[in-house]
């Protein structure tokens, strides 16, 4: 598992941001995809657990870039 987390850190450190753009939409069609296959009694519990790790993320990935963009960091 050390030598995942190495090479997917090396992947990131190596790539510039276009790449990392790829990289989302790449994994925001298969979550489409995905979506797509769940059936309809369960599509509001997954959207609403969706939503949850959305906001989780969300929040620190564009704190820590308001920071970047001001210069505080």
């Amino acid at each position: 598992m050390k030598k995942l987390f190495a090479a997917a850190n090396h992947y990131v450190e190596t790539s510039d941001w276009k790449i990392i753009a790829v990289l989302k939409f790449c994994l925001i069609s298969l979550g489409m995809m995905i979506g797509m296959q769940i059936k309809p009694k369960y599509k509001k519990s997954v959207f609403l657990g969706s939503l949850g790790v959305f906001a989780v993320t969300y929040v620190p990935l564009m704190k820590k870039f308001f920071q970047v963009l001001t210069g505080k960091e």
